[in-house]
């Protein structure tokens, strides 16, 4: 492919509800999209930034900065690429700022699958036709808001729910829901809430059967974690300190984790995603997919990533009306009635994005456009 134009639009959406982790509450999502055009068809990605450096360093202003002055550029220097691959490995000297990364690959991605004539989840080497999906739920002030929340959802047929927990909002919650609904799948995500001071209470979540606890310590440890897991029956999830395959390596090794959730804009694109994915199996190390409150695209890539057979546990893919009012693509993610989502079969993302829509959300635009052919 040769990369002829890029362009970026910071978008801002309004969430159908407050959502609420450790981190604090979220009422509307700031992000990027990214669309790259070669050879008559145009690849989109998403940048899943937040407009806070909370959950990680990276904001919609430093994305769009290093986008706009870096990775961009560097695009449409390079222009020619056989395999998206390539465009990691072009970005390899920047440090970190896997989200800005991801946005520009994913959208090479989306082009090469369209070039191929081949479902992203294909180009991929997905295996599925579908996927199990769970759903995320944030903390609630009233715990009868919650439980009409997971009665929504389980009539909804979702496989898996994932609930948010601090500190204080932790053992009495997850304690009340497994009285009230028996022996659904849960687990518990603490964003990086806890230390190794709170052992006596993360050790009282292993009464509950959870499938596991995501990120209970801090948000770039491996080595606590290892000693958590220690004392732990339940196994232990990292999200936020798996930044790259190495990174996935060295926390297998240790003992760090017995689960990764695996999100595509952290680690830096879908081949990096993919490259841990692949470690994992290798290693036993069951993998799901993680969410980041995405529009349409970023959903469309982790459906797609999903396909993969290692991603054995549900993830946090859940269907457009589940944050959005309206969504930037047609059709919207549906979830079906037995708590899976069907894999696209046409070319790419497999969902349109809606220009119309694109242009109500989009609070800024600007185009690069290759000069030197």
């Amino acid at each position: 492919m040769f990369i002829e134009k890029v362009t970026m639009r910071q978008m801002k959406m309004i969430l159908k509800s407050p959502f609420q982790t450790s981190f604090g509450t979220q009422l509307e999502r700031e992000f990027i999209l990214t669309e790259v055009q070669a050879d008559g068809l145009t690849g989109y990605g998403e940048c899943v930034v937040s407009k806070d450096p909370l959950y990680n360093e990276e904001t919609v202003g430093t994305a769009w900065h290093i986008l706009e002055q870096f990775l961009i550029p560097m695009v449409l220097e390079q222009a020619e690429f056989s395999h998206p691959d390539e465009a990691g490995q072009l970005f390899s000297p920047i440090r970190r700022n896997n989200m800005a990364k991801s946005a520009i690959e994913g959208a090479i991605w989306d082009l090469y699958a369209k070039q191929q004539n081949l479902p992203l989840a294909k180009a991929l080497g997905g295996t599925k036709d579908k996927i199990e999906v769970g759903i995320s739920i944030g903390i609630e002030e009233d715990i009868n808001q919650l439980f009409r929340n997971v009665e929504n959802y389980i009539e909804q047929g979702y496989r898996r729910f994932k609930f948010k927990i601090k500190p204080g909002k932790d053992v009495e919650i997850i304690r009340a829901l497994r009285s009230r609904f028996g022996d659904i799948p849960m687990m518990a995500d603490a964003n990086s809430a806890y230390t190794l001071n709170d052992m006596d209470t993360l050790k009282e979540l292993d009464y509950f059967n959870l499938m596991m606890i995501e990120q209970p310590l801090a948000h770039d440890d491996i080595i606590d974690h290892a000693k958590l897991q220690k004392q732990l029956k339940t196994p232990v999830c990292l999200d936020e300190s798996i930044h790259s395959c190495e990174d996935a390596r060295k926390a297998i090794e240790l003992g760090s984790t017995r689960i990764i959730n695996i999100k595509i804009g952290r680690v830096g694109g879908l081949s990096e995603a993919k490259r841990i994915h692949d470690l994992c199996r290798e290693k036993g190390v069951p993998v799901w997919c993680g969410g980041m409150l995405e529009s349409g695209i970023g959903r469309a890539h982790n459906i797609a990533m999903t396909s993969l057979p290692n991603f054995i546990l549900p993830g946090d893919t859940a269907a457009s009306s589940r944050y959005w009012y309206e969504d930037v693509i047609s059709p919207e993610v549906t979830v079906n009635k037995d708590g899976t989502i069907d894999i696209p079969l046409s070319p790419g993302i497999g969902y349109q994005p809606k220009p119309e829509l694109l242009d109500k959300y989009t609070v800024k635009q600007r185009e690069f456009v290759r000069t030197n052919k």
